[in-house]
């Protein structure tokens, strides 16, 4: 009993490292988020889930794991970090890996989780605060210029800079342009495929040595299983086998003989053949003259 508790113990542990490791990837996680593009005055561009050309702020998830934006604040004045509280209990708050969401800056909350508080026609600074209210996350200072229909925003996702983007993407990356696969850039890097050669025999060779190691150390491990384990006896003349296993009868014709041996009661067979001579050459009860009769005298 208690080597299966502790066969269980380290399960359960492992259990609740999972659950704690997947609620805390879920959990907030808001140092990932960023401002990735905006689109200030919005004449004929996207339109919100009522019909309507607003003004818009994309954020980009920039984590390779969800985060729920969700308590957040959204605002355009430094001074005033806790303009719009994001709602939190809401699954459309949480930003999938290396996804985007938009919010509309249209001055209607009433509409909704994505329609914010303000507007962008007289802000000049968009930032993202924490769900304390006082760390800031990621800002953005809006330059003057802004033309209608034209965004501003990052050229691609991993880049710092800020530029008018030749196409507006809400909700997708802003980087349209092909790109190289993998492929192509590794025959770019090997055109004649000799490292392609020997990163595949060092994987091959590598993965024969692993497997030799494995399957030797498995067979000491079970043959060591299969070898019954010995010790010796307190008189040190005979072994027994701890893992051996005899049944009732086995123990009791053991018991027997020894009672036998020591009682001095076992069979005991003489090999030695002992013949006697009979003293008489024949045999009295053989012999004719006992078994006639005499003739009866008639005289």
């Amino acid at each position: 009993m208690r080597k299966r508790i502790n066969k269980i113990i380290p399960g359960i542990v492992a259990l609740l490292l999972i659950v704690f490791t997947s609620v805390s990837v879920d959990a907030q996680n808001a140092v990932a988020l960023k401002l990735n593009e905006i689109l200030v005055y919005n004449d004929s561009n996207a339109v919100d889930d009522f019909g309507e050309h607003s003004a818009w702020i994309e954020i980009f998830n920039s984590s390779y794991n969800t985060v729920n934006i969700g308590g957040c604040y959204l605002t355009d004045d430094l001074n005033n970090p806790t303009k719009y509280w994001i709602p939190t209990g809401d699954p459309v708050t949480k930003i999938p890996a290396r996804n985007y969401i938009v919010f509309w800056a249209d001055n209607h909350p009433t509409r909704g989780i994505f329609h914010l508080n303000f507007d962008l026609s007289d802000g000049r600074t968009i930032a993202i605060f924490d769900a304390n209210g006082k760390t800031l996350i990621d800002k953005i200072e809006i330059p003057s210029g802004q033309k209608p229909d034209i965004t501003f925003g990052r050229p691609s996702n991993d880049s710092d800079e800020w530029v008018f983007l030749e196409k507006s993407t809400p909700g997708a990356n802003n980087d349209y342009t092909k790109k190289k696969s993998a492929g192509e850039s590794f025959v770019e890097m090997d055109p004649y495929g000799i490292g392609m050669t020997m990163i595949a025999m060092f994987v091959v060779f590598s993965a024969l040595a692993i497997l030799f190691v494995i399957y030797k150390n498995m067979g000491r491990y079970f043959i060591r299983k299969a070898t019954p384990k010995v010790k010796p006896v307190a008189d040190n003349s005979k072994q027994v086998h701890e893992d051996a296993e005899m049944s009732g009868e086995v123990n009791a014709a053991i018991a027997m003989a020894l009672h036998l041996y020591q009682s001095e009661m076992h069979d005991y067979e003489n090999t030695v053949l002992t013949i006697q001579k009979v003293s008489r050459t024949y045999s009295p009860w053989s012999s004719k003259i006992y078994t006639l009769r005499k003739i009866p005298n008639n005289r």
